[in-house]
């Protein structure tokens, strides 16, 4: 099995069969990131695709300084802030957060249901009012899993920057929440 870097050499010099085995193993994870931060399937996916077809295009002048994975997740974040810069409020989508613990069990009754889908409406529009930047920070440490370091490289900024955007954020978060958290 090739390396991410010996498949994307490979790509720049036109071998698309190497390129179908990267996006294979990172279309998953690049459309998972740009739908919780946009809340749009089809949205994700014009992303998704765009950050590809700008590797793609950059294949040839590709060198293995940096693991791939990281620098197309920078890709997509790009995109995903790009897009929230020229079109505000972007909306999350209380599907995409999973943020209902009712969800995980087999069969919730009607009342659970309602209240949990009224938890994760306040929670989307919530996050809607965050500044793209820390939206990006919350979807990629909660919903993505990653590290301050990683969160960091992905978003060009250091780890300390990466541990101010979440306290902003969470901080946002808890004055916007204040009712729903008495709850």
């Amino acid at each position: 099995m090739l390396t991410d870097e010996e498949l994307m050499l490979a790509a720049g010099k036109g071998d698309l069969g190497a390129f179908e085995q990267i996006v294979l193993r990172y279309e998953a994870a690049l459309w998972s990131i740009a739908y919780r931060f946009l809340g749009d399937r089809t949205g994700a996916e014009d992303i998704a695709q765009e950050a590809f077809l700008r590797v793609f295009e950059s294949a040839p002048r590709y060198r293995p300084t940096a693991a791939l994975g990281t620098y197309l997740r920078r890709v997509v974040i790009n995109l995903c802030l790009d897009r929230a810069r020229r079109k505000q409020p972007q909306q999350l989508s209380a599907e995409g957060l999973e943020l209902s613990a009712s969800r995980k069990y087999a069969s919730p009754s009607p009342l659970d249901t309602l209240v949990s889908e009224e938890r994760d409406e306040a929670v989307r529009r919530a996050l809607d009012k965050l500044p793209a930047r820390q939206r990006m920070a919350l979807v990629l440490r909660h919903y993505e899993g990653l590290s301050y370091r990683e969160i960091a490289t992905v978003m060009g900024t250091s780890a300390k920057a990466v541990e101010r955007l979440l306290a902003r954020a969470r901080a946002s978060l808890e004055v916007l929440l204040r009712d729903l958290l008495r709850q």
